[in-house]
């Protein structure tokens, strides 16, 4: 991917200010009660790492790994789970951690199947909320940037398991 095909979206420091304000949001919200934040890999990975930073209140964190089917950057709705729960949920405040909130479906179906651990609460937190792309009725809690469509990468968004480690987000442009 040439680099004159991408431009910077949202800034490391737009990004960085977005998770303090999640952090407290979060914090405020729980006070004492232990949080166990549970991140969507690959993509959370540097998201969950900065938004724990911020949280005061007691947290523990878990990772889930699903995969979507589709062709491109089209899903077909298949979800399968490569990476389960290593902590028990039931009785816990838990929030799904997620890079990004697109149609909604990959959300849906591990949304769903937490909810039958029967947690004491379930949250989600998004960094990225894509509302134009939506296919299924489902919300954050928790919504750091929202945005209309583009394909994005940077800061744990990929393409082609490529562009994780960009610190800033950038959108591809069409040429």
């Amino acid at each position: 991917m040439p680099e004159q095909t991408r431009r910077i979206l949202f800034s490391r420091d737009k990004i960085a200010r977005e998770i303090n304000r999640l952090g407290q949001e979060i914090s405020r919200d729980y006070g004492d009660e232990e949080i166990m934040l549970v991140g969507v890999l690959k993509g959370s990975f540097l998201f969950i790492a900065d938004l724990i930073r911020e949280i005061t209140s007691p947290s523990v964190v878990d990772f889930v790994r699903l995969a979507s089917y589709g062709s491109g950057t089209q899903t077909s709705g298949i979800i399968e789970f490569r990476k389960e729960l290593e902590m028990p949920i039931t009785g816990r405040n838990v929030i799904i951690v997620e890079d990004i909130v697109d149609s909604g479906y990959t959300l849906e179906c591990l949304y769903n199947k937490l909810l039958l651990q029967k947690p004491k609460s379930l949250k989600v937190c998004t960094l990225i909320d894509k509302r134009a792309r939506r296919e299924v009725e489902i919300e954050a809690d928790y919504v750091g940037i929202s945005m209309d469509d583009g394909f994005i990468i940077g800061y744990g968004l990929d393409h082609d398991e490529r562009y994780r480690n960009l610190p800033d987000i950038y959108v591809i442009e069409e040429e």
